[in-house]
């Protein structure tokens, strides 16, 4: 499964991209389940936050939603933090 994440605003309005594939990890399945969950709970078009609050852009396997600060789920807020952090 392919996951990648746009995260732009913030109080310096830089973008942020990353992709992950959870082909071969071992936390696959949990990746995976998290990737559902956010597509459920995220939104079609973009939604409005916070002012300086982040947005995000969340693509699983070509479905993509979006979300905003504060009002992310646990599992996007997870799946967010994850990809952000270890994808490329």
């Amino acid at each position: 499964m392919r996951i990648s994440v746009t995260r732009t605003g913030g109080f310096a309005g830089i973008e942020r991209r990353a992709e992950l594939d959870t082909s071969g990890r071992p936390d696959a399945k949990h990746l995976q389940a998290l990737a559902h969950q956010a597509v459920e709970t995220g939104h079609i078009t973009p939604t409005r936050g916070v002012p300086d609050g982040f947005h995000y852009e969340i693509t699983v396997d070509g479905r993509t939603v979006h979300a905003a600060d504060p009002n992310l789920s646990d599992a996007q807020r997870e799946l967010v933090r994850t990809v952000l952090k270890e994808g490329a």
